[in-house]
């Protein structure tokens, strides 16, 4: 289980250095994101992608659950209604998926032009100029690279640790 530290820095410098010694700490370079005001050069930083910029995932899984159950309720009322022949949980499985699909899709699109919630609060601060870093570490190791971050870094304002992240971004 992985856990999402936030930490906001002042410049480019400081956050490639400290991207630098992460990776000294062997912090994947998978699990290091930063973002920053559009348009602003990254210079080799690892940028954070539409996983981390929006709510993608967030949409995905909620269309998914509500168009599911939406062809669960049109798949039962389909089988139940005498002019319409169709019968069996065959009909009711499609019209679940067929739902579940067309949700997962509608949601996706959707949630993929949403900031992400846990981002939101950072918007002001990235627009100013600020870098938002993220790291995905263990839960284990979380005490250990705040403390590093924040000794090398006094700098850096460490804002806040997601209870847990999903595992497949």
């Amino acid at each position: 289980m992985r856990r999402r530290l936030y930490f906001l820095l002042p410049n480019s410098g400081t956050t490639r250095e400290i991207v630098n010694e992460l990776l000294l700490a062997r912090i994947d370079i998978g699990h290091i994101h930063v973002m920053a005001r559009s348009g602003t050069s990254m210079g080799g930083l690892p940028e954070a992608n539409i996983m981390q910029k929006s709510d993608l995932v967030y949409g995905l899984e909620k269309g998914l659950l509500i168009g599911g159950f939406t062809g669960i309720i049109a798949g039962v009322i389909a089988t139940l209604l005498p002019t319409v022949g169709l019968g069996g949980g065959g009909l009711i499985l499609a019209c679940a998926l067929a739902g579940a699909a067309i949700g997962a899709w509608a949601s996706g699109m959707i949630g993929s032009d949403v900031i992400n919630s846990r981002v939101k609060p950072f918007e002001e601060a990235i627009e100013k100029g600020e870098y938002l870093l993220m790291i995905d570490v263990p839960k284990d190791d979380v005490e250990k690279i705040t403390q590093m971050v924040k000794s090398h870094h006094p700098e850096a304002h460490h804002e806040q640790v997601d209870p847990t992240i999903p595992a497949f971004p």
